[in-house]
């Protein structure tokens, strides 16, 4: 019962590095860059209010606190970035393995086929936590005057096609009102 606490205190431990990594998204306030444990935060508060009756609201909170984790070892990845997508994919499975295998061997499987399940969106409750991964991001970038849309010279074009067929995936309904906000921020009525 011992070893089982050390590797749970252990992983509790590990991932307050998670606070370190800042992403590119502006807080709603424009004052910093938010860290990569505040927008997990903020995605399970976002799942919290918006899951629709039919999904597991409790497995999307669980998969949206635990899927960045990895950037503790991999590193943010920004949406407007160019990455080597088989190299990034390499090293997050690899930060998760050694991530979750910190935890008791029956924590760790279960947390790793969460991220797992997220990472492929293979079932609704991922889609809709891999949409709100999406939706948070663009809310803050027309909240803060484009964000990291002026920053890195995103066009209209561009935020549909990175962010709309994910938000939609998971919920038609919030990918409407995001399109709607799209539109707005760039100038057009409609979207």
């Amino acid at each position: 019962m011992q070893d089982r606490l050390n590797r749970q205190l252990a992983f509790l431990t590990e991932i307050d590095t998670l606070k370190s990594v800042v992403r590119q998204s502006r807080i709603a306030d424009s004052s910093r860059r938010e860290n990569s444990a505040e927008h997990s935060w903020h995605l399970a508060m976002f799942a919290l209010i918006l899951a629709d009756d039919g999904l597991d609201a409790g497995k999307i909170i669980a998969m949206l606190l635990i899927h960045d984790i990895v950037e503790i070892d991999a590193g943010d990845a920004p949406i407007h970035g160019v990455h080597d997508t088989a190299a990034l994919e390499a090293a997050e499975r690899q930060a998760a393995d050694r991530l979750f295998g910190i935890l008791p061997t029956d924590q760790a499987t279960r947390l790793l086929s969460l991220w797992r399940e997220f990472e492929t969106a293979e079932s609704p409750e991922a889609r809709f936590a891999k949409g709100l991964d999406r939706l948070q991001p663009l809310l803050l970038n027309t909240l803060t005057g484009g964000g990291t849309w002026t920053e890195n010279s995103v066009s209209e074009q561009q935020v549909y096609e990175r962010y709309g067929p994910t938000i939609a995936g998971g919920s038609p309904l919030l990918w409407e009102h995001a399109r709607t906000l799209v539109a707005r921020h760039f100038g057009n009525r409609t979207p």
